[in-house]
């Protein structure tokens, strides 16, 4: 199956290869993108915040979780002596799983499963960026589909366990800060009135 992806990707018009090498590395950026975005509109509610921090904070767990697999199973690269759309790493960047489909996975379904809307974007985006990789050379088939199944379940596990703990701790520290005493006004005479009573000032 790689062969047949890398023969077509060869074969393919200039402009589509193009797209290729183009998508494999932006689609990153992208879900970036998105992450700033969620948090942004999430910024006004502590609640939300939290829930908009758990699909960031899944991607980097599972990227760990990655790195550290590929340097127990160290597949070496399909590229090696051939030629592909993108320069193939060096020897060490071991090949299982796909770093790329990993995060690109984790970032879709943790966004997906936090903002409903994305979900028929982000997935098929990730899916894309996963072929991508296969596309431009860089990664076999299973490199992919491990990444693919590391990422959805890392991000799926960040938000069934770690929801409930977020908006949790969240309620609290607001309820806390609803709390905090405010310093009382001064209260003043009215003007010429010596003996008056007090009044609360003017706001």
């Amino acid at each position: 199956m790689y062969d047949d992806i890398v023969e077509l990707a060869g074969a393919s018009p200039s402009w589509l290869q193009a797209v290729g090498i183009l998508f494999t590395e932006a689609g990153l950026l992208a879900f970036a993108g998105l992450f700033a975005w969620m948090l942004w509109r999430a910024r006004s509610s502590p609640v939300r915040l939290a829930v908009a921090l758990l699909p960031p904070a899944a991607t980097a767990i599972a990227y760990l979780i990655s790195e550290a697999t590929k340097s127990v199973i160290r597949e070496d690269r399909p590229c090696r002596g051939l030629v592909t759309l993108v320069e193939c790493p060096p020897a060490g960047d071991w090949s299982l799983p796909s770093n790329h489909s990993t995060i690109a996975a984790a970032a879709a379904v943790g966004l997906a499963l936090a903002w409903r809307q994305l979900a028929p974007w982000v997935l098929p985006g990730a899916l894309l960026m996963g072929f991508s990789r296969v596309f431009v050379g860089a990664h076999y088939p299973h490199d992919v589909l491990a990444g693919f199944v590391l990422g959805s379940v890392t991000a799926w596990l960040a938000y069934r366990y770690l929801k409930g703990p977020a908006t949790r701790i969240a309620r609290r520290l607001t309820a806390h800060a609803g709390d905090a005493p405010t310093q009382p006004m001064p209260r003043v005479r009215p003007r010429g009135d010596s003996k008056g009573p007090l009044l609360p000032p003017r706001r």
